[in-house]
């Protein structure tokens, strides 16, 4: 095991990585050919321009001028500098929210630190035990951890009393930052511009009708119950197949624009393949060949487009219903629409670029048969296979099992994907490495103890497995902040695309492509850190700096790639915040429990008792939150609708909402096709109190 000199010269030698990481960094970002790659987001929206240097050929590649070498450090203030409210209107509060995470981070570890080396550290140092325990395997590290305290001292009460004050401490960091990030949410939809989602409304589960179609049935149904709140609606097509046949089109435009500029640049007509990739096959003129194959591959989606409107099956029994108001949207989302609670069901339609189309297309009946059938696969299977997979590939693997339960936006597959991977990580990292660090570290004193002194041993091990975690804090921590900073896969793929496969300026957008905040990748490695520092802040206090470096050198880390790099997917007003809380809470009270069963092999008298009630008071202060705080993250104020309805109209009293609101929520493949028409109302019909239907009885 690692002593304190070892775990020292490890530190500095990663101390020294991350000085190499951001020399590299400085290099790499100075460079002409790379800016594309660590400004992507400016040149997204058309603010920055590729850098343009006068004199040799070389410096269209590589920056000569010496000098800016020299501040290689100044992106750290730049990233620190843009006011937070300023990062909102930039990034988005989705962005915003997720780096408040790592400050979140230091404001909690970082007291605790603190009061942990002046108080726990000299308490424990001064122990003096672990040298008297014969064939105890234990380090420099365990001398400063409560290992080190003999079995009886009247010192574990400094510790029970400490965990008091750091559970009340982290009580009071998260109540004010979840009524900080509540607040910035309301901020946030009250203030933001018109958009489609504050008006419409997701409705699944619409029962069949023997005379009606299912458009005409939701049109019937919410022109009698919300008659002067209901403006349109739009059914949703299942057009998956469709989409594929529309994504292939669209490459092949791309390839048929390459040859075409070819041929301009050149006047010869270019040549290709038939075969696979082009290099196999028949030797055909390339612009003939694809225009042919763009034009059946036309032909074939009109057929496609129409035999999807015409299909009665191809209609899913959902539809996005909009409505003339924000007050009315909000009522129709917030309440139950007809007396048997299993049809007509609402919720908040996500904004555009946020719905999964794929999974509208999934019947609502079988999202509860997916979802149980998904829970008993990660509890059956995927604990035999973890084992003969790389953890790198899990949160893929999570990712495609969360959009097999059925979610219908993406922002609800990243918040289902984080809770799997903190499972995981929860499990088989943290409460796994313990395990099997006391059945193989400990196996040779196991066989020569009487089974009373084994669960002492199982405790004994907790605090020595901080040398194995701090370890972990450094080489997974650096390792993926340097591949965040650097860049280097998405470095290498976009000078690949550019050698090889960049035909049009299309396509070098595309290469370009920025990436985004991987919350359900990124989120929950936050919670382990987090879940570190909580349990051994008042076992193995060493282990907390590490901690704080990472938090610290993430947070500007990712202010930066937010500022320059990252261009979101979607926006959900920083939702996920309750997830957040909820799994810092569970971390909270694993550190309780396991300081309870540490202390319980210790010989101290009533400790479980004195222990007791922190889990309760944590319990109770995650319900308290929940219901102070969380109805601000999935309804909204019908004051606050209202407000902005009524502001709206003094503003733009000839605003047309329904134009406005028409090709919103169109699936892809049909937007821009003047045959496809949702459904609209006559101003005689708006005003009639009868409504049309086709019904027989």
């Amino acid at each position: 095991m690692a002593n304190l000199r070892e775990i020292s010269v490890s530190a500095a030698l990663n101390l020294l990585s991350a000085f190499a990481f951001l020399v590299a960094f400085a290099i790499l970002r100075l460079q002409p050919i790379n800016d594309r790659v660590y400004f992507p987001k400016w040149y997204r929206r058309r603010i920055r321009n590729s850098p343009r240097r006068s004199g040799v050929c070389l410096t269209r590649f590589v920056n000569l001028d010496w000098r800016t070498y020299i501040k290689f450090l100044n992106w750290m203030p730049a990233a620190l500098r843009m006011p937070e409210l300023e990062l909102i209107d930039h990034a988005g509060l989705d962005s915003v929210v997720y780096i408040r995470i790592y400050l979140l981070g230091l404001k909690v570890i970082g007291p605790l630190a603190v009061l942990a080396f002046l108080v726990l550290v000299p308490v424990n140092w001064t122990g003096e035990t672990l040298e008297g325990v014969k064939n105890l395997a234990y380090n420099d590290i365990d001398k400063l951890s409560i290992s080190n305290v003999p079995d009886g001292s009247k010192r574990f009460w400094v510790h029970i009393v400490m965990s008091y004050v750091f559970a009340l401490w982290t009580f009071y960091v998260l109540y004010v930052e979840y009524k900080e990030v509540a607040a910035m949410r309301l901020r946030y939809l009250a203030s933001e511009n018109r958009r489609p989602g504050q008006f419409t409304v997701l409705v699944r589960n619409v029962p069949p009708d023997p005379d009606e179609t299912v458009s005409e049935h939701i049109e019937h149904f919410f022109r009698v119950n919300h008659p002067d709140s209901y403006l349109t609606h739009q059914v949703v097509y299942n057009a998956n197949k469709l989409a594929k046949l529309v994504q292939k089109k669209k490459s092949l435009q791309n390839w048929y624009t390459y040859y075409l500029n070819k041929y301009e640049r050149t006047s010869k007509r270019p040549t290709t393949r038939t075969g696979f990739g082009g290099v196999v096959g028949t030797k055909v003129d390339a612009i003939d060949y694809y225009s042919s194959e763009i034009q059946k591959l036309s032909e074939a989606e009109a057929l496609g487009r129409e035999k999807v409107l015409s299909d009665p099956k191809a209609i899913v029994k959902a539809a996005f219903v909009s409505f003339k108001s924000r007050w009315a949207a909000a009522v129709c989302a917030q309440t139950q629409l007809s007396h048997n609670p299993t049809i007509w069901l609402t919720e908040w339609a996500p904004e555009p670029r946020d719905v999964y189309w794929r999974n509208l297309a999934i019947p609502y009946f079988d999202l509860t048969i997916r979802r149980k059938s998904v829970r008993s696969f990660i509890q059956g299977f995927l604990p035999g296979i973890v084992l003969k997979i790389f953890l790198i590939l899990l949160p893929t693997i999570l990712m495609m099992m969360s959009k097999v339960e059925g979610f219908s936006s993406r922002s609800s597959l990243d918040r289902r994907s984080a809770g799997k991977y903190h499972l995981f990580l929860l499990v088989n990292v943290f409460l796994g490495s313990i395990i099997t660090g006391t059945a193989f570290q400990q196996l040779k004193t196991f066989l020569h103890q009487p089974p009373t002194e084994i669960p002492k041993t199982v405790g004994e091990s907790i605090p020595m497995k901080a040398t194995f975690f701090i370890t972990y804090t450094m080489v997974d921590g650096w390792a993926g902040i340097a591949a965040e900073i650097l860049r280097l896969v998405p470095l290498v793929i976009f000078h690949l695309k550019n050698m090889f496969l960049v035909k049009t300026e299309q396509d070098r957008e595309e290469a370009m492509d920025p990436g985004c905040l991987n919350f359900a990748t990124y989120e929950p490695k936050i919670q382990f850190y987090f879940l570190l520092g909580l349990v051994y802040s008042a076992v193995t206090p060493v282990l907390l700096p590490f901690v704080i470096i990472f938090f610290a050198f993430s947070y500007v880390v990712f202010r930066h790639q937010v500022i320059n790099v990252y261009d979101q997917r979607y926006e959900s007003g920083g939702s996920f915040w309750p997830d957040v809380h909820r799994r810092l809470l569970i971390g909270l009270l694993i550190s309780q429990f396991l300081l309870m069963g540490l202390l319980s092999t210790k010989n101290i008298e009533k400790s479980t008792i004195a222990l007791l009630p922190l889990p309760i008071l944590t319990i109770w202060f995650h319900v308290y939150c929940k219901g102070r705080f969380q109805s601000a993250f999935v309804r909204f104020s019908l004051q606050d609708a209202m407000t902005k309805d009524t502001l709206e109209r003094a503003t733009e009293p000839n605003l047309n909402l329904r134009a406005y609101l028409k090709d919103a929520y169109v699936h892809p493949v049909f937007k821009g096709r003047s045959h496809f028409d949702s459904p609209l109302l006559v101003p005689d019909e708006e005003n009639n109190t009868l409504v049309l239907t086709r019904r027989s009885s």
